[in-house]
């Protein structure tokens, strides 16, 4: 049976009696295409906080970028926001939220009583959000192979919390058991990785599939969709944690805001939670087969958003290769480089050429 999981400095749990409901705000403090001062970005996200605590979530997450090591220099843009393309998207991303930023917004978070953290989109937003002591870990669908960057998560031994929405089950098999192997409490989230999710994608049978595979890991559900009915269907089969996008409006500019609920809605789907009203929603149309592959192995977002591994630095022929000497960065589908899940296997090889900074780690280079 899994074990509750408690987070680090907080009375609160997962896979506890009480379902962790979060708020996922991620970048909707964002909400204009023209860019603003970072003050106006600081209230937005404060302004978001409150709803939040107003509404009963438990939590609120964020997310974190450094391109340094997170994004090449290709001019590429995801299908599910072509406003802009993905540099100048996290580049402003970056720029709004430096390290004072995410340390004001714990403090404000600490104080209204919820519990913030992020998701870091790569390993230097993760160093960066350890300064903030971040209590737990979300990554995101996209990143849950990049081996370069859970195994900087996992050595802080903080809960790790991540989606299923690009990965196959075999790959998530891989997954779960390397994180295991790292030894980090760990949460899993189904998760469908479409903006937003139509009903006939779940297969919310798959949450079950879960918590039977995985006795030790705390199951819960992403949800995309619009509305509270698919989230209150996880929630019978055994979801123990929620995440839904939140911002004010769907009307706002920006990746997310058009699969968020608003304040009101977020309020509504919390007190079903609580009351128990969910138990009255009827889970069979999103149920489908236990046995169904996850949509995550086919999804047109996995090229655009998995990661290569890349020279970190100048490389000189004949180096061994360390940790800090990898990036794992994207987009997959033009970087070149071994699949990100490669990490830990081409630790302590050497590189039989000179290797420029981004340039792509490959068999070839490797003695």
């Amino acid at each position: 049976m899994v074990t509750e999981i408690p987070i680090p400095g907080t009375d609160k749990s997962l896979g506890g009696s009480d379902v962790f409901v979060i708020a996922e705000i991620g970048k909707n403090f964002i909400q204009t295409e023209e860019d603003l001062p970072q003050a106006e970005y600081l209230q937005n996200a404060k302004d978001l906080i409150d709803a939040a605590v107003d509404v009963g979530c438990d939590a609120v997450k964020f997310q974190t970028h450094e391109i340094e090591d997170e994004q090449l220099n290709i001019d590429i843009a995801s299908p599910h926001f072509t406003g802009k393309d993905r540099v100048s998207w996290i580049t402003r991303n970056m720029e709004a939220t430096p390290l004072s930023f995410w340390k004001e917004i714990k403090e404000y978070a600490d104080n209204k009583g919820i519990i913030f953290f992020s998701t870091p989109m790569s390993r230097k937003s993760a160093m960066k959000l350890e300064k903030v002591g971040v209590p737990l870990w979300k990554v995101g669908s996209g990143d849950v192979q990049d081996n370069v960057n859970l195994d900087f998560l996992a050595g802080t031994k903080k809960p790790i919390i991540i989606s299923t929405g690009m990965v196959s089950l075999k790959e998530l098999d891989d997954v779960v058991g390397h994180i295991r192997s790292l030894g980090s409490p760990l949460s899993v989230l189904y998760c469908i990785s479409q903006y937003p999710a139509p009903k006939e994608y779940f297969n919310l049978s798959t949450i079950e599939y879960l918590a039977e595979k995985y006795p030790d890991v705390v199951i819960g559900f992403s949800d995309h969709s619009i509305g509270d009915e698919a989230s209150l269907a996880a929630v019978k089969v055994g979801a123990k944690v929620i995440e839904k996008h939140f911002s004010f409006s769907r009307d706002l500019w920006g990746a997310d805001h058009k699969v968020s609920m608003t304040p009101l809605e977020m309020k509504e789907m919390v007190d079903k939670i609580r009351s128990g009203e969910y138990k009255d929603v009827d889970e069979k149309p999103y149920y489908g087969d236990k046995e169904k592959e996850m949509e995550g192995v086919g999804n047109k977002f996995r090229p655009y958003f998995n990661k290569s591994l890349m020279a970190g630095a100048d490389i000189k022929a004949g180096t061994e290769l360390s940790k800090e000497m990898i990036f794992a960065m994207r987009p997959k589908m033009y970087a070149e480089g071994l699949s990100s899940e490669k990490f830990e296997e081409i630790l302590g090889k050497k590189v039989t050429k000179d290797l420029k900074k981004y340039d792509p780690i490959t068999e070839s280079v490797l003695a």
